[in-house]
């Protein structure tokens, strides 16, 4: 299995037969890699909470908390959401099939597992799965905070920035769910066939403050790609750039700095380390003319509330 994958990779392995871990870790370590092992769903959601696998084996047959429910946990968890979940059981029926995917599971595997098949089938999904990374990596990269997602309110895939400013803003571990109610209580309203281009809503209605989606547009048969921005992001952050002379990052870490966000809040928010950040300010305050943050957000705000740059 090294052809398939790399010293590098994580492979989470659930499953409650110590038979089926046992073989299954073997078959995993010979290729080199690191194997994490979970005997139930709530153990694979806890490890998974603190070490993001590259991909997930999945037994769907557990006691308690099953694989499909776990796996469906899984997909609400904005770190993991990502990651490949291959199921694995002895169940054959075609509507345990269609429950394994409608889970957010990208294959199904009966056992006994043959290993030929596993590695063609780890060889497909974890290509996808980093060639789908690459992409949102480089969206990243250029300050996008996008997200997909389907009409249910399931969060497909959504990119680091916007995950963190999901967890920034958002109200603490449950970001991803409330993502999640809103779209669909949002696509609700709308026809299935309307065209939601351009549409935006705020997440928190009750909140002047609140992020806001913008609907890009559809990107596949029941998938939407949107942007998550605070609210007045955009038009805020291309004034204070246009009337200050700043780059696209000095921009960004101005509108928070009078958004009164810490040092340690903006660097989890963009993806900055606090080193950067500082450089960022540095920067800022000589541009501005300033020495410190206060005399900054008290020059950014005068800007942003002024009529004539909103």
């Amino acid at each position: 299995m090294t052809d398939i994958m790399q010293a590098r990779d994580i492979v989470l392995v659930v499953d409650d037969s110590p038979e089926a871990l046992g073989f299954l870790t073997t078959a995993m370590e010979e290729a080199g890699v690191t194997v994490l092992v979970a005997t139930s769903g709530e153990a694979a959601l806890a490890v998974a909470g603190r070490i993001t696998p590259d991909i997930i084996l999945m037994d769907a047959v557990m006691p308690g908390l099953d694989g499909f429910e776990t796996c469906r946990r899984l997909k609400q968890t904005s770190g993991v959401a990502h990651v490949p979940v291959i199921f694995m059981t002895g169940l054959t029926e075609t509507e345990h099939v269609v429950h394994a995917l409608e889970s957010g599971g990208v294959d199904y595997l009966t056992k006994p597992i043959n290993l030929d098949e596993l590695r063609a089938r780890i060889r497909v999904h974890l290509a996808n799965a980093r060639t789908a990374q690459s992409a949102r990596v480089a969206l990243d990269a250029a300050g996008r905070h996008l997200m997909a997602i389907a009409r249910s309110g399931e969060v497909r895939w959504s990119t680091p920035q916007a995950s963190r400013l999901l967890e920034a803003t958002g109200p603490g571990g449950a970001a991803v769910l409330w993502v999640s109610q809103r779209v669909r209580n949002w696509m609700a309203d709308r026809s299935m066939s309307g065209d939601m281009t351009g549409e935006s809503f705020p997440l928190d209605p009750e909140s002047p403050n609140s992020l806001q989606l913008v609907c890009l547009g559809s990107i596949g048969p029941d998938e939407h790609l949107f942007r998550l921005i605070a609210s007045g992001g955009e038009n805020q952050d291309e004034s204070l750039r246009q009337h200050f002379g700043l780059t696209q990052r000095e921009g960004e870490v101005l509108l928070w700095i009078a958004r009164g966000k810490s040092n340690r809040d903006i660097g989890e928010i963009l993806g900055l380390s606090p080193r950067t950040v500082n450089k960022h300010l540095e920067q800022v305050y000589a541009k501005l003319g300033v020495e410190n943050r206060a005399s900054a957000a008290i020059k950014a705000t005068h800007i942003l509330q002024s009529p004539l740059e909103m």
